[in-house]
């Protein structure tokens, strides 16, 4: 019995033994780990001087992890070999696999990338700095860069420095300079010190002397850590800078709990400048221009596609044919997409189009000159093929006829009415031009635009009527139509719309015909004019005007142009018309150039000297044209008008975008979780 019994009491504390084992982990094991990750020790010690090794030892007090050491942690100067870097462990070991530069000051600047192993905990903010000379660079500065198109943030962009060696090596900290881009480095040298922006667009470039500096921003497409293709987006400012630094206060709440806070403590600590440069970046335009390719959909147009505008159209030469007159165009305003419509049906019935080409290219020395290539253009449907379709649609249509037929013999017989038949199969029905016409309910300001499948050779506007019903009666209105950028197959129709009114657009047949002799049928087609109460008013006051060619973009929620305003000279307000309910929201450019849209700036791909770049044509850089957004939205109702002041420059510009229409999204900022105070909360319940 003893035995048994010791027997048993052996199971008893083995079961519980394994009970224990298998809650490791819940919270009945203690406490969640809420401390972040400290460092201990370091190899080379931290703002060590005369450093030789190129390898980095961090040795912190607990296992750690590195989240996405690829995208965060950033090496400065930049490293043209990638660094090994290895978390193992306590240890995080860093391998500089590029030659180490003498009297340098190096950063190694891991952002919010450490945390620990087991909970996550964020260690915060970490940059480890070292020098191979006998002093440490401390200096450091910030700023964002912004789309300059729209000012959404940009994640990830590479934020570089080179000293400006225009005048002196060092300026007072209050003196800023603003000239023209002095020196080629962007275009020939690797950046001196790096950063990479973060989710906010947000950059901080450390370990910098009190020098005089240039800045950029670059997409890195090549690894370069210089501007080498135009395909990369840049920005660039033509101020330089000197970084300093003075003693400040920073506001930190002490918490109670996770909830309750005891009190906010003002801390002293160095704040360095500038911490406020706005980098607006673009992606310069190609002017490299090639012919790309050539397109035959069907027999009776092509269409040839270039990879950039040029100022005149190609000329074509018929190898198999006649090619004098043998085209009607439609070109894009850059002449880089042109449609040709073949006119002769002798021409287009041949399968295959034989040419030569002349058209301006870029040559080997980036210049445009003339250059020639021979097409072959084969139709995608060819003409055997065309003919099958239309032998197919005419066994149809007799099919459909003699169909017909016989039910109408039949109900001859039943119902002793007298059909008049005949054997003969008449031809197919006409097949009209199948035109659109864009929405038929419109604002007052609106208008009808007409669209065709193929180039008009006729457009008579004797036979398009528009009416406006009056009670029960049509009655006639004035109207114009006019082509689309010159176009032949796109045409807008103006007139002056009665708020709340309905009119009837009329169009007999053969007031459109086609090039190929097809033309529309008679048709008619209602317009309902929305009424006057069921719009707002929105009238922008202009406190502080920056320019006189200013374009004012109402914008939907989606960032998109609702309605556009250019204002005139000494204009104080823009006046929006017929805005329907809904909230908006304001942007505005400056259009330098007065073209009605907005441009993209430029930074030539030269090694030209500073006098020869002065002495250029255009000149060496300029920025794309400056945009701004009104820093909230604007709420319209039906019946209301609304008034706004504002002066654009008012507001930084990295605040203005509202962020209900900002569509990259700051990241979640990385916080102790407080897993024990939930615990305790749950405990409670």
């Amino acid at each position: 019995m003893k035995v048994r019994g010791a027997h048993i009491v052996v199971v008893m504390v083995v079961a519980m033994f394994i009970v224990a084992c298998a809650n490791i982990g819940t919270p009945d094991g203690g406490p969640f780990d809420e401390t972040p990750p400290v460092i201990v020790s370091t190899s080379p010690r931290f703002l060590a001087t005369n450093v030789k090794t190129q390898k980095v030892v961090l040795e912190f007090d607990e296992n750690i992890r590195i989240d996405n050491a690829a995208e965060k942690v950033v090496v400065s100067p930049p490293q043209t070999e990638q660094p090994e870097i290895n978390a193992s462990g306590h240890k995080i070991t860093i391998t500089l696999l590029d030659t180490i530069k003498p009297d340098m000051t190096y950063t190694i600047d891991f952002a919010d990338a450490i945390e620990d192993n087991n909970e996550g905990n964020p260690m915060g903010d970490y940059a480890f700095t070292f020098s191979t000379g006998d002093s440490i660079d401390t200096m450091q500065v910030s700023g964002y860069v912004l789309d300059a198109s729209n000012l959404e943030p940009i994640k990830g962009i590479m934020v570089g420095l080179y000293e400006d060696l225009s005048t002196s090596n060092y300026l007072n900290h209050s003196t800023t300079n603003l000239s023209i881009v002095d020196d080629t480095s962007f275009v020939t040298k690797p950046f001196e010190r790096i950063s990479r922006t973060d989710s906010r667009g947000h950059f901080v470039i450390k370990g910098l002397a009190r020098k005089k500096y240039m800045i950029y921003a670059l997409q890195d497409q090549d690894q370069t850590f210089n501007y080498s293709q135009k395909s990369e987006m840049i920005a660039f400012t033509e101020r330089s800078f000197v970084p300093y630094s003075r003693p400040d206060l920073r506001p930190d709440t002490v918490w109670h709990d996770s909830i309750h806070y005891d009190s906010i403590v003002l801390r002293p600590y160095t704040h360095f400048f500038p911490d406020d440069i706005v980098l607006l970046a673009f992606t310069p335009p190609t002017t490299d221009r090639f012919f790309l390719k050539a397109e035959r959909p069907n027999l009776w147009m092509f269409t040839l596609y270039f990879t950039n505008k040029s100022d005149s159209l190609p000329t074509l030469e018929g190898l198999n044919f006649d090619a004098s007159d043998a085209f009607l165009t439609e070109s894009n305003e850059t002449h880089d997409t042109i449609q040709y419509w073949i006119r002769d049906s002798l021409i287009y019935n041949l399968d295959t189009l034989r040419m030569a080409m002349r058209f301006e290219g870029t040559d080997t020395l980036g210049q445009l000159t003339v250059m020639s290539d021979t097409l072959e253009l084969i139709s995608k449907v060819s003409r055997a093929a065309l003919e099958k379709q239309r032998q197919r649609e005419y066994e149809e249509w007799v099919k459909d006829y003699r169909d017909q037929q016989k039910k109408a013999r039949k109900r001859e017989r039943t119902d002793s009415l007298v059909v008049n038949m005949s054997d003969t199969i008449p031809p197919l029905p006409e097949e009209f031009l199948d035109y659109r016409m864009s929405a038929l309910s419109i604002d007052p300001i609106g208008n009808v635009d007409i669209t065709m499948p193929e180039p008009l050779a006729v457009l008579d506007t004797a036979l398009i009527h528009l009416y406006q019903r009056v009670d029960s009666l049509r009655e006639p209105r004035p109207y114009l139509i006019r082509s689309v950028d010159g176009s032949t197959m796109h045409y807008r129709l103006y007139a002056e719309w009665e708020p709340g009114a309905t009119y009837e657009i009329a169009i007999d047949t053969a007031a459109m015909l086609s090039i190929y002799g097809k033309r529309c049928d008679a048709s008619r087609r209602q317009v309902k004019v929305r009424a006057e109460d069921s719009y707002g008013y929105v009238r922008i006051n202009l406190e502080v005007p920056i320019d006189t060619t200013q374009i004012y973009q109402l914008l939907n929620g989606s960032d998109n142009v609702v309605q556009s305003v250019r204002t005139t000279k000494d204009q104080p307000y823009v006046e929006f018309f017929y805005v329907q309910p809904s909230t908006y929201y304001l942007r505005m450019f400056v259009d330098n150039n007065m073209n009605g849209k907005w441009d993209t700036g430029d930074y030539p791909l030269t090694t030209l000297t500073l006098e020869q770049q002065l002495a250029a044509e255009p000149l060496f850089s300029h920025i794309a044209e400056a945009v701004y957004y009104y820093p909230g939205a604007i709420a319209v109702r039906a019946g209301w008008d609304v008034s706004q002041d504002w002066r654009p420059k008012a507001t930084p510009i990295y605040l203005q975008k509202p962020a209900q229409i900002t569509k990259q999204k700051a990241d979640k900022q990385k916080t102790i979780k407080n897993r024990n105070a939930e615990r305790n909360k749950n405990k409670r319940r």
